[in-house]
């Protein structure tokens, strides 16, 4: 069974609007699919389906294209990127039940009645 896809994943633009959206060539963004930084969403019939992630994920490429990046640093940072995502949400939400401890003052050992006086009996 999968699981209907949120409206940020769900591919819904063709490649050449994605690419009149986010300013790059159509070749592009086959070339960017080709190197493994993107995957859009496929029909049935093999149209290639861009979501609204996907568009941010182009607009990442670009920056880093301008920044001076080849296409193999670029993969390098967006798995960075990823990764770092990751373990801030893993921060967030520990993997098991937080224990709260509470402390206590110590008891006070004043001698007792019963334990002042108290000697062993010989035998």
């Amino acid at each position: 069974m999968t699981l209907p896809a949120t409206d940020g994943e769900r591919g819904v633009y063709a490649i050449s609007v994605a690419a009149d959206l986010v300013g790059m060539g159509v070749q592009n963004l086959r070339l960017y699919e080709a190197r493994g930084l993107l995957d859009p969403e496929r029909t049935s019939g093999g149209t290639r389906r861009y979501s609204p992630n996907d568009l941010d994920r182009l607009r990442r490429i670009g920056d880093l294209l301008h920044a001076g990046l080849n296409l193999a640093g670029i993969g390098m940072v967006l798995d960075l990127e990823r990764q770092n995502a990751r373990l801030r949400e893993e921060q967030e939400v520990p993997p098991w039940p937080t224990v709260v401890t509470t402390t206590r003052t110590p008891r006070s050992r004043k001698p007792t009645d019963s334990t002042k006086n108290s000697r062993p009996t010989p035998p």
